[in-house]
């Protein structure tokens, strides 16, 4: 047989095996009270098994209750038992009934070959001490027959218990495959939820704000076509059209990060090339975007938060650094991927500033992917921007 663990300790620590054992014990006690033998000799056994007690509350209940025994202990432990045991049935043939509570505690304490090798030592002894009483081969047979009745009952709690394991063992790897499960759904439940926002915002945004700034466009547009060139009031309507244009495409650039879907349209380095010359084209500068490594693809989620560093990157290059060129790239190493923004443009003093919501934003977000945001810039020389995520 295979040595087996000892089950857990929330199997055989139970408060029912405690009552289990008392019914044995008391059992035990009240026959070699009523057994016909010599006053001496009740006395001994009964102190032997009075012995148990202390034996059991001090030593083997606080080894039930460790979920790792120690060998040293356990097997000190029952070897006391067995001493107690040989002790009580050689003054009280019937004293032999304890075995029916000690046989399942020695597999309480210590694994299973070790517990079976003490039941059989258990066994041996009660069976040597019935026969020596009872000389013939009948008194031989009976005793071998409780003995090899006692082992096999023993045998067969073993293999019970071993099942007993196995299938906790199993139930704790169901468990932490359904828990991983459950956090592995959450993480795709908020990530959903997140995009579910990011559209409404989209929506709320490109109905309202980017409609209206449409409205004023056209509105201005009219009114500027129904003044003259050399009226006053046209160097105001010029500046009014001017600020709604720019807050019109501020809109429009907030609607596209916050969806993902230029993704849709291919892979991810494809995206990067497309928003890094629309940039250029919008804001008049060299805009130039490359690829190396060999490209894979990454979860969605780490995908988009990579555009939305380059969009939010790229946006801060048009609005604030006024430059004469851009370049991205976009490098697939072993288990990362890095995505780096420079520009040789006006740059800013890192440790004067805070960055501002738009590199706070873009820490925020790919620290959600377990990725990192480093800025560097000096002023006069262009600011660079790296965002290493894991892939």
């Amino acid at each position: 047989m295979p040595d087996q663990p000892r089950p857990s300790a929330g199997i055989v620590a139970e408060p029912r095996w405690d009552v289990y054992y008392a019914v044995v014990f008391a059992a035990s006690l009240a026959i070699v009270q009523a057994v016909p033998v010599p006053t001496s000799q009740r006395i001994i056994a009964t102190a032997a098994l009075a012995a148990m007690v202390p034996w059991y509350v001090f030593l083997g209940r606080p080894l039930m209750t460790q979920d790792q025994p120690a060998p040293r202990k356990a097997t000190v432990y029952l070897a006391g038992l067995v001493v107690l045991f040989a002790i009580a049935q050689s003054q009280a043939a019937n004293a032999w009934v304890l075995a029916f509570g000690l046989l399942p505690m020695s597999f309480h304490v210590t694994t299973a070959r070790r517990a079976l090798a003490f039941v059989v030592i258990i066994n041996v002894i009660g069976a040597g001490l019935d026969a020596w009483r009872n000389p013939g081969l009948a008194g031989a047979l009976i005793a071998l027959g409780i003995a090899a009745f006692a082992i096999a009952f023993a045998y067969v709690y073993s293999r019970w218990m071993a099942r007993v394991i196995a299938q906790s063992l199993d139930r704790a790897a169901l468990i932490e495959q359904l828990e991983a499960t459950r956090a592995e759904l959450a993480a795709a439940h908020h990530e959903a939820g997140v995009q579910a926002e990011r559209h409404r915002l989209a929506g709320e945004i490109h109905d309202t704000l980017a409609q209206g700034f449409t409205s004023i466009v056209t509105l201005l547009q009219a009114g500027q076509a129904s003044l003259d060139a050399a009226s006053p009031a046209r160097r105001h309507l010029d500046l009014a059209l001017l600020t709604a244009r720019e807050n019109l495409t501020e809109a429009r650039t907030l609607v596209t990060a916050l969806t993902p879907a230029t993704l849709e349209a291919g892979t991810l380095g494809d995206t990067v090339r497309r928003v890094t010359g629309a940039t250029g084209a919008q804001a008049g500068i060299e805009a130039h975007a490359e690829v190396t490594g060999t490209a894979r693809r990454l979860p969605t989620g780490t995908e988009v938060v990579l555009l939305r560093v380059c969009q939010e990157a790229l946006a801060n290059v048009r609005k604030h650094a006024g430059a004469r060129q851009v370049r991205v790239r976009l490098c697939y190493a072993g288990t990362t991927v890095r995505l780096t923004v420079a520009d040789d443009g006006k740059g800013f003093d890192p440790g004067g500033t805070t960055g501002g919501y738009g590199l706070k934003g873009m820490r925020d977000r790919v620290s959600q992917v377990g990725g990192t945001v480093e800025v560097a810039s000096v002023p006069g020389r262009g600011t660079e921007v790296s965002a290493e995520v894991p892939g």
